[in-house]
């Protein structure tokens, strides 16, 4: 079967120099759309060195016959997410899709994690995702279109050792890509969240001897296809690793409702917060035009509970 093309797209790709980006970038720029592969050339820990993966990248798409340029602006600083996205427009005229994937490693025991280690992991993955989102969602709206695809981790849904800056970093893109699909979806801008496992440059330190093959390869058809006009989803997140392609969500139990509590109330009702069967999950995004988002759906079900008495 034939793929999916993006004849006429513009993508901007933070990171796109290296391991997941490089294979975004490879796979749109194979399939028509034109591409900004932005890359520092940095290492995981954000030092400089003498290579120039972006512009690598951008000379292996346009000699399989595709249209790139490369960007090096840094996403941690406002001035650098607007310069990468203007370049862009500046270029092509137009950005449909954003797909953030930048990212850096500074691990330490959060005993020990400094403020200065903390800040640094967080201004490239989450203020650097508002810091490109943010220009190219205003451009987007006003096309009238936009894909955007933020990079969270299985760390940010559930955590890991010695990286609380990573874990609450790629936490907070969740809900910056929930507010960018509830705010566009009156404007054709769709925004989702890609959980990927592959073995790159941030596995470095860590054994995958026991892992089963965790190439880019497995992740970049997902990528793909929240980037593209036939796109179902917003405000979703999806998981991608080793051919797996899952959908991970917030779901609440029903819970335990009563006029008024103690402390010792809710120990002795533990069982009841934390059981049922029919969990609540509510769509981030409305479900039907003019209806309510997942925010004002939580909110209702609980009022209800309040009203009726549970």
């Amino acid at each position: 079967m034939s793929d999916l093309r993006f004849d006429g797209r513009v993508a901007v790709i933070t990171g796109g120099g290296r391991g997941l980006g490089r294979a975004y970038a490879e796979l749109l720029g194979g399939l028509g759309a034109k591409v900004v592969v932005n890359d520092l050339g940095v290492s995981m820990a954000g030092d400089g060195t003498a290579e120039d993966p972006a512009g690598d990248v951008v000379a292996a798409i346009r000699a399989a016959g595709g249209e790139a340029i490369a960007n090096r602006d840094t996403v941690a600083t406002s001035a650098g997410g607007k310069a990468i996205v203007e370049s862009a427009l500046d270029t092509y005229g137009r950005v449909d899709i954003l797909i953030h994937n930048a990212g850096n490693v500074r691990r330490a025991p959060l005993a020990e994690m400094s403020e200065e280690i903390f800040r640094s992991v967080l201004d490239v993955h989450l203020v650097g995702g508002f810091n490109v989102l943010q220009p190219a969602f205003a451009a987007m709206c006003k096309a009238g279109y936009g894909r955007i695809v933020m990079t969270t981790s299985i760390g940010g849904l559930y955590g890991n050792y010695e990286v609380a800056n990573y874990s609450a970093a790629k936490a907070g893109l969740i809900g910056l890509s929930h507010v960018a699909a509830i705010e566009g979806a009156p404007h054709g801008v769709k925004s989702n969240c890609i959980v990927p496992s592959a073995v790159t440059r941030m596995s470095e330190g860590v054994d995958t001897s026991q892992f089963p093959p965790l190439g880019p390869e497995f992740v970049a058809p997902a990528v793909g296809w929240l980037s593209h006009e036939s796109c179902t989803l917003s405000g979703e997140l999806l998981v991608a690793l080793g051919g797996r392609i899952a959908k991970a969500y917030l779901a609440e139990t029903k819970g335990a409702w009563q006029g008024a509590w103690t402390i010792a109330d809710v120990g002795a009702r533990i069982a009841d917060i934390e059981g049922g069967a029919e969990p609540f999950v509510f769509p981030v995004v409305p479900t039907e035009a003019g209806g309510p988002h997942g925010f004002m759906k939580h909110l209702g079900a609980s009022f209800a509970m309040a009203r009726n008495g549970g």
